[in-house]
């Protein structure tokens, strides 16, 4: 049975992803920051939860050693977490690297030690085409009329990280994903997006690759993107 993480998993899409993963038959942890909500959401959802903020070295290696402890070991692991800044200044900056790419560094170091003990490793990162050179420079794009320099240059951070893990670690696919656009708390002041259950669909697809699936790229639901 396979064994799932997924951080940012109480709401949004990663809430969704999980829970697809449950009806499919696997055991899923819901990590979220504030451990009151994660437990709700895992009620709902018939899964376990860890407290887990991306942010903080500490509740990182707590829930990665509680896994440890339960299961011995992770097959999947979704990078949900994630935050959208709007402003442009150095603390802004700070929180946007701080959780869409620094933390994506946190929590896999933490969980590698569990990845290399599985048969069949997916490492998941919800990504962005706005972090794609191709994309926001490319006219016909929606991205290229997107002003969103935090989360676009952070989400370019996190699809390197995809791939530098990719080559670093061959036995484990890391793949990125672009989930379509998505109604969350993330876009509510935009009030855009269609329903966070089809964009899990994305994400559940990498999610459960086979050993000879892809590994380091970026993708939507149509396929590769460039990047």
């Amino acid at each position: 049975m396979t064994v799932a993480l997924i951080t940012g998993a109480n709401k949004g899409i990663g809430f969704e992803t999980a829970r697809q993963l449950v009806a499919a038959g696997h055991v899923v942890y819901v990590g979220a920051r504030d451990a009151a909500r994660g437990e709700a959401a895992a009620a709902v959802l018939g899964a376990r939860t860890v407290q887990l903020d991306v942010t903080d070295d500490a509740s990182v290696t707590s829930a990665l050693a509680a896994i440890d402890a339960a299961e011995g070991r992770l097959d999947v692991l979704v990078h949900s977490a994630g935050v959208l800044e709007t402003g442009l200044d150095g603390p802004a900056a700070s929180r946007s690297f701080e959780t869409n790419a620094v933390g994506i560094v946190r929590v896999t170091q933490a969980a590698l030690p569990l990845l290399r003990r599985s048969q069949n490793a997916n490492v998941v990162t919800i990504s962005s085409s706005a972090g794609s050179f191709w994309a926001v420079t490319n006219p016909e794009r929606p991205e290229f009329d997107l002003s969103l320099a935090l989360y676009s240059a952070s989400k370019a951070a996190a699809t390197m990280l995809t791939v530098q893990y990719a080559k670093a670690e061959p036995g484990i696919r890391f793949n990125a994903v672009e989930p379509g656009t998505t109604a969350t708390d993330m876009t509510a002041a935009f009030g855009i997006g269609r329903p966070a259950a089809e964009s899990a669909r994305v994400v559940v697809r990498l999610a459960t690759l086979g050993p000879d699936g892809p590994t380091g790229t970026l993708s939507d639901e149509d396929g590769l993107l460039p990047w």
